[in-house]
């Protein structure tokens, strides 16, 4: 029998706002207030870009590798559930408690400032150590807070990182290594990424346009979401997830979605669920040609046309390492919001029809749907080299 598990907190910070309240308040109705221009990583390039609205906290140590925007940022998020966290570690022990944390960039923008003033002054900031960038700092860092002794790494994996850290959670806590996980992601802009996906020519001049005949491209964010995954029941289960690699091609999605559709498809096997049984479906939905165009196609060929989906990067950039994450979050709020009807996640475009794409129902601002019995939503992640995941949140009780 399959161990259940639950994602019993959330932690959430992103271009719609600091915190779970502000989150759901601007998700559900399509703000779009702080995806904004801005040439701050891209001097004499303006880049539309999902860009956190608030200041960060100061960071709890002065452990120079761990002095980062990105650790700011994933800190933010940890503060709203740290008491569940301190609560995880005294009742099951340090050492029964792990961190798995989806990154992408870690620390890179302090070594692009450290690099500017190596080329200017002669040498490094004395603030300054390559540490920073190590993409194992963010799952380090939460471990050095707040004490946490069981298996720590993290999980970088491009825009499939957040996701396919549940299923590594999942994992740990299924082979009795762990009792409870500290699993999320977080991201944060810099130059390397705004300005590497720019040469790709994947970004869009415009707030992107997922689904659109008008598409042009993505926009890049940041942001984290972290959760406490336990066994101990609560109101939203992690069903399961689903991973693959199709290996297609280094930037380029495969063009059917065969990666695609392998994962959704282990990933309801996982949940022992079928199609029929989702209720929603928060695409990757990039709004570049490509990844549209085949996560439309997988998606057809396994849920019937009515199923409601929507992308939410139009709110918040494509926050590339963390986007798995906090997509689930995504989910986690509308579960816990919904009460005799459930509001969707709209999805924001201008509704100019891609007809070479299958017929799929786009969730409109304002749309809800009744609540007759459990609930069941999927998110999808894919990154560059073909490396897929779905992820499964569900409730079981009407929540009134």
């Amino acid at each position: 029998m399959t161990t259940s598990l639950y994602l019993n907190a959330l932690g959430i910070i992103s271009a719609l706002g600091v915190g779970k309240s502000a989150t759901y308040r601007n998700l559900i109705a399509g703000d779009q207030s702080n995806v904004i221009r801005s040439d701050q990583w891209t001097p004499g390039a303006v880049e539309c870009l999902g860009v956190i609205p608030s200041a960060l906290p100061d960071l709890p140590t002065d452990e120079v590798r761990f002095q980062s925007r990105n650790n700011q940022v994933l800190y933010q998020a940890a503060l709203e559930i740290e008491p569940e966290i301190n609560a995880a570690i005294d009742r099951y022990g340090a050492h029964r408690v792990g961190v798995i944390i989806g990154s992408s960039t870690s620390g890179i923008a302090e070594s692009e400032q450290a690099m500017r003033a190596l080329y200017s002054d002669g040498s490094f900031p004395a603030h300054y150590h390559f540490s920073q960038q190590e993409i194992g700092s963010p799952s380090e860092f939460m471990a050095a807070v707040y004490g946490v002794k069981g298996p720590v790494y993290s999980v970088s994996s491009a825009c499939a990182s957040g996701g396919k850290a549940f299923a590594a959670a999942g994992r740990l806590i299924r082979a009795n290594i762990c009792d409870a996980v500290i699993v999320g992601g977080a991201d944060t802009l810099c130059t390397m990424t705004v300005g590497g996906f720019r040469s790709l020519q994947a970004l869009s001049d415009e707030i992107c346009n997922p689904m659109s005949r008008n598409r042009s491209g993505t926009n890049i964010g940041e942001g984290a979401a972290v959760f406490l995954m336990t066994k101990e029941p609560g109101d939203v289960r992690f069903m399961g997830a689903g991973e693959s690699s199709d290996a297609h091609h280094i930037s380029a999605p495969e063009p059917s979605g065969k990666g695609a559709e392998v994962a959704m498809r282990r990933a309801l096997e996982e949940a022992a669920i079928d199609p029929a049984q989702i209720t929603y479906l928060n695409m990757h939905g990039t709004a570049t040609g490509l990844n549209d165009s085949m996560e439309a196609a997988a998606i057809s060929r396994i849920f019937k046309p009515d199923l409601k989906i929507s992308s939410s990067k139009p709110m918040t950039g494509h926050t590339l390492g963390a986007a798995g994450a906090i997509e689930a979050a995504f989910l986690w709020l509308s579960l816990n919001g919904a009460g005799s009807e459930v509001a969707l996640i709209p999805h924001i475009w201008d509704e100019n029809v891609d007809t070479e794409l299958p017929a799929l129902s786009l969730a409109r601002k304002n749309e809800t749907l009744p609540v007759t019995g459990p609930l069941t939503m999927m998110s999808n992640s894919f990154a560059f080299g073909g490396s897929n995941v779905s992820v499964i949140l569900g409730r079981e009780e009407q929540h009134v």
